[in-house]
């Protein structure tokens, strides 16, 4: 009988099993090509204040035996710096992004300084030995440090493998995400007490402490004066439109108007019951509006709830702007192609109803939707396009359809995009389609702000566990 318990089980084993696509790996790739710029000084920075550490600990002996401990005390060093990294990167300052590329280029280092941190810890548990060197703290303490670094390795485990694992709900795994502060300071206190070829007042010894405090000053900027105390600019829900299933919002603010530029996004904390994580959504008004406009796709449990709960007049927080996505080509010249599919379109709509037809080349922008109905922004960009500020393919599969290849060199032509300005967003199938076909037409560049806060293996579901949780509480009434 459908609800037996039998029934129920095999059901939540299968939604836990999820599709094979759930489970594979992606492979790691950076948002824009590697060209040489301002956005490699970050990670070079970060790779070199880790590296310059071997300088001291190459020579390192043991009491014991002569074995690794030049090679276990570097790569514990290692690790404690990619978790302070890890942290700074956290903070989301304008210098960091800058430095590194971008917001979503941080958080692409974020997460790989993250799981080389695990990496270099494990290393470092297997390779450790007795050091001949300098106490960093008496025996009792540098023991009793150990110790808890022992336990914090365990938990740092644990904390990894619920980060990796896609089951958890993202507004739990936010909460287990913060208490990564705790394995990184037991790890820095037993790094700090431990014996080492040098002192804790030298020059070496200040140059770790100040990775060190920099790591849990990062944490403190970022989870208590961010998201405690200062939770961004003030707005409040002025309109509210629903297309198909995305949610339009327009926000006003509480004093003066947010500063962007088009292309930029934000982070949104609603001021309802368990709505007041932060959510990024790129800025779809333009930077002369007073307002701003953002288009919320329903892709999960949260932007769900979102839908059913907001009301004009719903208090917002807004921390931003956020992001550096080139729209136009910085010094002009040669063609400009912007692909963007859904919601995918939100950058674009901003710098359509900006941008004024002048001298420059106007952008071609290739639309692909379901159907015009369900294509949000569609009357501004078509406005732009009469008064031809853009060029506007819209590409409706229901009408069949489809961008091809075929489509964007019977514009170019054939070779027509060297030099082209190529700017992408949308669903990762279609980037993944339309990058390979653009660089096939000539295309040496393509910018794409591959923005994922979250990434991981295994089904999402969020959308579950909230109806779960859901049916529980209306059977408890």
């Amino acid at each position: 009988m459908p609800g037996e318990p039998s029934e129920v089980a095999r059901d939540v084993v299968r939604t836990m099993a999820g599709r094979p696509s759930d489970w594979r790996l992606e492979r790691p790739s950076t948002p824009n090509a590697p060209r040489v710029g301002l956005h490699w000084v970050g990670p070079i920075l970060a790779v070199a204040s880790m590296l310059v550490g071997w300088l001291v600990f190459k020579d390192a002996q043991s009491k014991e035996r002569d074995g690794m401990v030049g090679f276990a005390l570097f790569i514990g060093s290692v690790s404690i710096l990619l978790m302070a990294w890890s942290n700074i990167l956290s903070t989301r300052l304008r210098v960091i992004e800058k430095l590194f590329g971008g917001l979503d280029r941080v958080y692409l280092w974020h997460r790989w300084f993250g799981a080389l941190a695990v990496g270099a810890m494990w290393l470092h548990t297997q390779t450790v030995d007795d050091v001949k060197g300098i106490a960093g703290a008496a025996r009792r303490t540098a023991k009793a440090a150990e110790e808890l670094a022992g336990t914090a390795t365990n938990f740092l485990y644990a904390l990894v493998a619920i980060s990796l694992l896609r089951w958890i709900p993202m507004r739990w795994w936010r909460l287990t995400h913060k208490l990564l502060i705790i394995p990184y300071v037991f790890a820095c206190w037993h790094f700090y007490t431990a014996t080492k070829p040098y002192a804790n007042d030298s020059g070496w010894g200040r140059w770790f402490l100040a990775f060190m405090l920099a790591g849990i000053a990062a944490w403190l900027y970022r989870v208590v004066w961010r998201d405690m105390l200062n939770r961004g600019k003030s707005h409040r829900v002025a309109r509210i439109e629903r297309v198909d299933d995305t949610l339009v919002l327009d926000l006003e603010p509480f004093g003066r108007p947010l500063r962007f530029v088009a292309g930029q996004f934000a982070f949104l904390k609603f001021s309802l019951p368990g709505m007041s994580e932060p959510h990024p959504f790129t800025i779809a008004s333009s930077p002369s509006d007073g307002a701003l406009r953002f288009m919320i796709r329903d892709l999960g449990d949260w932007t769900s709830r979102l839908g059913e709960v907001v009301r004009v007049g719903t208090h917002v927080r807004v921390e931003g702007p956020y992001g550096g996505l080139e729209l136009e080509p910085p010094h002009g010249g040669g063609e400009v192609l912007w692909i963007a599919g859904g919601v995918g379109i939100t950058p674009f709509i901003g710098a359509a109803l900006t941008r004024q037809p002048d001298n420059a080349v106007v952008p071609h922008l290739f639309y692909c939707v379901r159907s015009r109905i369900d294509a949000p922004g569609l009357a501004d960009l078509e406005r732009a396009h009469v008064k031809g500020r853009i060029v506007l393919h819209l590409h409706a599969s229901a009408e069949g359809s489809r961008l091809t290849t075929a489509d964007i060199a019977g514009t170019f032509g054939e070779g027509g995009l060297q030099g082209a300005h190529v700017v992408m967003c949308g669903p990762h199938s279609l980037v993944r389609a339309m990058r390979q076909a653009v660089r096939d037409l000539g295309a040496r560049h393509v910018h794409v702000e591959a923005f994922d806060i979250r990434s991981g293996i295994g089904p999402d579901l969020s959308r579950d566990v909230d109806r779960l949780l859901r049916e529980w509480r209306l059977l408890r009434r």
